[in-house]
């Protein structure tokens, strides 16, 4: 089996300013104690250690692993896959990638949770320059080297692009029309693109080893956000996080309505814990699905109680309480008129999962978010700031 073919290079990314300071003690994934001033040279053949988080990717986890070795890219790559405990045949298909590549090396994430993946990765790897990629994604030819050249012209500590959502279903191209739409998920660049600049978070991301260190390397206590969370850390510090638009990474979504809505209940119950634990970076794109949950929620209440007080008692109040039932009639108007915009570029099929995925998107992301308990911070073990 070999996972090697030749493939057209990217264009070279925009130069922007110099090195940035990017210090920070290390707590848990690397046990060097100096601060460094400035971010180290980077060259554009140095050798690249992808790091890959692996569960139950039975479906993607080959043709993800033949983009990484489709790189045109002129230095040495290296794969790790961090396996955690899959329950289909994911563990078979990585051990025949491996038995037939000698740059794949294996190791075991027992936990499962992708921040303790990404670090046992990176202790096993080798290089100085450490790309993320997920089990359900897919690297650009040219994806690599634009990243080792971003990072060399603009002194980034960490690079990434847009997550291109892709779908194979009506279901999946449902969701990823709502992905790179600001109606889904807001204006976040990696999201919905726009240029070249620094931003607070990429996707996925290209990083300097040295970075990721300085922090302690990811939060293993996270079950979401740990890339926001880490880069948060890293920003604190003086890294630059660069957005690169020609980074564009092609991402598998979810398959049902059952694992979007876990999925982005997860986002909004762990974006909750690093609002809490860093307090200061929350904004109103995060507040957005929060508060229509909450004036639905409380709006259908509303209702329900005037309608039963006119059905019991009469008078203004029970007629005022049922104008709650505005909340929810608004939402689902604003849902159906995005659909109706929407569908003109949309097969049928589509378009008719599209409320249902904004809806389930937009109120499990408030609900997470919503019901987040303390404990969650709590549990975290290393301090903030």
């Amino acid at each position: 089996m070999s996972y090697m073919s030749e493939q057209k290079a990217a264009a070279p990314a925009p130069r922007a300013g110099g090195a940035p300071a990017v210090g920070m003690p290390p707590s848990g994934l690397a046990g060097n104690a100096a601060v460094t001033t400035t971010a180290p040279p980077v060259s554009f053949t140095d050798p690249v250690s992808v790091v890959m988080p692996v569960l139950d990717e039975e479906r993607y986890l080959a043709e993800s692993v033949r983009h990484i070795f489709v790189q045109d890219y002129p230095g040495q790559i290296e794969l790790i896959l961090a396996l955690g405990p899959s329950r289909d045949g994911t563990d078979q298909i990585a051990r025949r990638i491996a038995a037939a590549e000698s740059r794949v090396t294996l190791v075991d994430n027992p936990t499962g949770k992708i921040p303790a993946a990404i670090n046992a990765a990176i202790k096993a790897a080798r290089h100085q320059i450490i790309a993320r990629v997920d089990g359900h994604s897919l690297l650009p030819p040219g994806y690599l080297r634009q990243a080792v050249a971003t990072l060399t012209e603009t002194g980034a500590v960490n690079v990434g692009g847009i997550m291109a959502a892709e779908g194979v279903s009506p279901f999946q191209q449902a969701v990823a029309w709502a992905m790179t739409s600001p109606f889904g998920v807001g204006a976040s660049r990696f999201h919905t693109g726009g240029s070249p600049g620094a931003v607070d978070t990429v996707y996925l991301g290209v990083f300097r080893r040295e970075a990721i260190e300085r922090v302690g390397g990811y939060d293993e206590e996270y079950l979401r956000a740990e890339d926001w969370e880490m880069n948060h850390r890293i920003r604190q510090g003086g890294g630059l996080i660069w957005f690169q638009p020609a980074l564009r990474v092609t991402y598998r979504p979810r398959v049902s309505v059952a694992g979007l809505g876990k999925q982005y209940f997860q986002y909004g119950r762990w974006r909750r814990v690093v609002a809490r634990r860093h307090p200061g970076t929350i904004n109103l794109r995060y507040l957005a699905p929060p508060g229509t949950t909450l004036a639905m929620s409380l709006g259908t209440l509303a209702g329900i109680a005037g309608l039963a007080g006119l059905l019991t008692a009469g008078g203004l109040w029970p007629i005022m309480a049922t104008c709650g039932f505005a909340a929810p009639v608004c939402y689902g108007a604003g849902v159906l008129a995005v659909t109706a915009r929407a569908a003109r570029q949309l097969r049928p099929g589509v378009a008719a999962w599209l409320p249902i995925v904004l809806a389930t998107m937009h109120l499990c992301w408030g609900t997470g978010f919503l019901t987040s308990p303390r404990r969650l911070i709590c549990a975290l073990r290393r301090p903030a700031g």
